[in-house]
């Protein structure tokens, strides 16, 4: 039997940038799943609210200036992640590897300003479903900095690194800022939630 060549793909890039790239389909897709997972959570606490004599549960009203000032932070943070997905579609070398220096930084401020919002709550997680919920959504939003922080830190490496060479590389620093928004984006219905549904 003789082969047929319907049509010869040796001359197609090895990587894209963009929805082009299977890495980009990849984050989209855990982008998906942790969206539903988001959801999820946030419909445990209207529940949780819904059948609540008063909400929250024996205590007082969370304080409104560490989540106001994560949101600040937050929104800051997407000027130069865009900045930085637009460098990384250029190919420029030197502002990619000033914009994720400037990502991580933004991905750490975040992380110290967090330890202050869970005893904003006033109540610890164990004592009773209004602190369960709310340090699960703090939680859970926690675990999305830690692991986009922990990427543009390795990111960070490869591209001051030998490895900056690969044009590839570029397509993962989009990616990155990708999930960047996906992490900033949640926050805003979890602070919603968290912060001013209490006090309706």
């Amino acid at each position: 039997m003789k082969a047929v060549v319907t049509i010869d793909v040796a001359d197609l890039p090895l990587h894209g940038m963009g929805s082009k790239s299977p890495s980009w389909w990849g984050t989209a897709a855990f982008m998906l799943i942790e969206g539903t997972g988001f959801a999820l959570a946030i419909m445990v606490y209207l529940y949780l609210m819904s059948v609540a004599p008063t909400w929250p549960l024996e205590t007082k009203l969370p304080d409104l200036w560490p989540g106001t000032l994560m949101t600040i932070v937050l929104l800051a943070s997407v000027l130069p992640n865009i900045w930085v997905a637009r460098a990384a579609e250029r190919g420029d070398l030197r502002k990619v590897r000033i914009g994720l220096i400037v990502m991580t930084v933004a991905g750490i401020v975040p992380l110290v300003i967090r330890p202050f919002e869970f005893p904003a709550m006033h109540i610890k997680w164990d004592g009773n479903a209004y602190g369960s919920v709310t340090w699960m959504l703090l939680g859970l939003h926690t675990t999305h900095l830690v692991t986009d922080l922990i990427e543009t830190i390795v990111l960070a490496g490869l591209m001051f690194s030998r490895h900056a060479d690969n044009p590839r590389r570029y397509g993962d620093v989009q990616d990155n800022a990708m999930y960047w928004h996906f992490v900033v984006l949640t926050w805003l219905p979890l602070y919603v939630c968290l912060y001013w549904v209490p006090r309706l």
